[in-house]
């Protein structure tokens, strides 16, 4: 049996007596135990961001002036490979996929070429080795391009402007792996 349960009840409601409440102490404050401020909690994020090799990159400015460099180059290499592709789609009436393998060959040639003389100009190393693993990160972006392609041109859009938002899509691919890979430099 318990008492608990059998014990009278106060009425509920706006009329009812409040509750005894113990003294209150004051509130403990970061003053109070003898801090002159909060300490500064780093967000998860920051915290994140300063223990990854990402995070530790972006707060060296010559990886940004590099970015910007890619970028540079990037927008030759996209504006060469969108002429290539209109000019064999539309004007030569070639298939969207061998026009889009024409013209990536040659905004790649374009893009490590310019790559290899200006942006990573200082982590230069054997032309051959470097042009490889090059190729093998633009082999690897090239595929997600197409696959973007064929995406979008199923989903209706037009083919110039499905191949135009594929190419942007695959860029940060692109620049990180030859960043840390094609051009990185030995240490």
């Amino acid at each position: 049996w318990d008492r608990a349960a059998a014990a009278p009840r106060a009425p509920a409601g706006p009329l009812a007596p409040a509750p005894p409440t113990a003294p209150r102490s004051p509130p403990l404050t970061l003053r109070s135990v003898g801090y002159a401020r909060g300490p500064m909690e780093p967000s998860p994020a920051t915290a994140l961001s300063r223990r990854t090799r990402a995070g530790r990159a972006l707060r060296h400015p010559h990886n940004w002036v590099q970015l910007a460099k890619f970028s540079v180059v990037g927008l030759s290499g996209y504006v060469i490979n969108l002429v290539v592709y209109t000019a064999l789609l539309r004007g030569a009436g070639w298939h969207y996929t061998a026009a889009a393998t024409c013209s990536f060959l040659v905004a790649v040639t374009n893009n490590y070429t310019w790559n290899r003389l200006w942006t990573f100009h200082a982590q230069r190393g054997h032309v051959g080795w470097q042009g490889l693993r090059f190729l093998v990160v633009a082999i690897i972006a090239y595929a997600a391009n197409l696959l973007l392609l064929s995406g979008f041109i199923a989903l209706g859009l037009d083919k110039v402007v499905s191949q135009a938002i594929a190419v942007v899509l695959v860029t940060p691919l692109n620049f990180i792996g030859n960043k840390l890979w094609s051009f990185r430099v030995r240490r």
